[in-house]
């Protein structure tokens, strides 16, 4: 038996679109070993797929298929702390695990970069797979099937706030809000931001991300499938946070702070509690994850 931990991401970054996101420590782990059939359970209680549709279960078999091995099954046993349906990365945990499972059953056939470009031709761009995979900061282009990266440790100085609301939003229905067409104005705007974020975040520059993280291409579309989320976005804005965004395609709105603010989080808290308009959201202290998800193998 093995168990594979993943953390969880947050994509996009503002102006990152589908390209840029950051590995943060909250994290799904699932113990996985072969058998004869399909078991899957969950071990707190949260509820996950127990059938062939499980996503951890097919990207694994997938992995058995491509490797020409013969699949008779897997038992697998959840545990998941990172919201679904939330913008926090839990497909792509799932299909890291599945990956990263199945490679370390098969005695790890495929290499470190292999698993990348199949997690991402899984889920189809690299932004929230690459963080989750390896951790930290990391920018990616994906180019003729192959995912370039580059990727940087997230200091100590930086604390994340997510604030999560009790209701979900499937990333389907956040891309069909997406216009198939943007002014060119709106591109370079991205482009130049998207660019600093870059920078920002590998030279440390924090104090760049609140203009870094300005976007133009898909925020303002999605915040109407977002109640309460422009209040949350100036309610951190106002708490004094480097920077606010929409993590992935929300819900979930994530801020960086000064992890030396010691008193920020009560201050959002207290905000929460006055604000009629954020009730649905709670707030999460996340630290970054700069190690990414890791399979760990049982004694024998």
């Amino acid at each position: 038996m093995i168990t594979v931990k993943v953390p969880a991401t947050s994509a996009n970054i503002g102006s990152g679109f589908d390209s840029c996101g950051l590995a943060l420590g909250l994290y799904n782990m699932v113990q996985m070993e072969p058998a004869e059939g399909v078991h899957i359970s969950s071990a707190d209680k949260s509820r996950v797929p127990t059938g062939e549709n499980n996503l951890i279960y097919t990207t694994a078999r997938h992995l058995y298929e491509l490797c020409g091995k013969p699949f008779t099954g897997l038992k697998l046993v959840q545990t998941n702390a990172i919201p679904q349906a939330r913008g926090l990365g839990s497909s792509s945990a799932c299909i890291a695990a599945g990956l990263l499972g199945a490679n370390a059953l098969l005695g790890e056939p495929l290499k470190a970069d292999e698993i990348l470009n199949l997690a991402t031709k899984l889920e189809g761009h690299p932004d929230n797979v690459a963080p989750a995979l390896l951790g930290g900061f990391v920018v990616s282009a994906y180019d003729a099937g192959r995912v370039y990266s580059v990727r940087k440790d997230i200091s100590e100085q930086l604390v994340f706030a997510a604030f999560v609301p009790d209701y979900k939003l499937l990333t389907k229905k956040a891309r069909s809000a997406l216009p198939e067409k943007v002014a060119h104005r709106d591109a370079v705007f991205n482009l130049s931001r998207a660019a600093l974020l870059a920078a920002a975040f590998c030279e440390e520059r924090y104090e760049l991300l609140s203009i870094a993280t300005k976007d133009c291409l898909h925020q303002q579309y999605r915040m109407n499938l977002v109640p309460g989320g422009q209040e949350i976005f100036a309610l951190a804005q106002q708490l004094g946070a480097h920077a606010v965004f929409l993590s992935g395609a929300g819900p979930t709105i994530l801020a960086i702070a000064d992890a030396s603010d010691k008193a920020f989080f009560d201050r959002a808290k207290e905000a929460l509690r006055q604000t009629h308009a954020t009730k649905a959201f709670s707030l999460h202290r996340l630290a970054a994850d700069n190690r990414g998800a890791f399979v760990e193998k049982a004694e024998e």
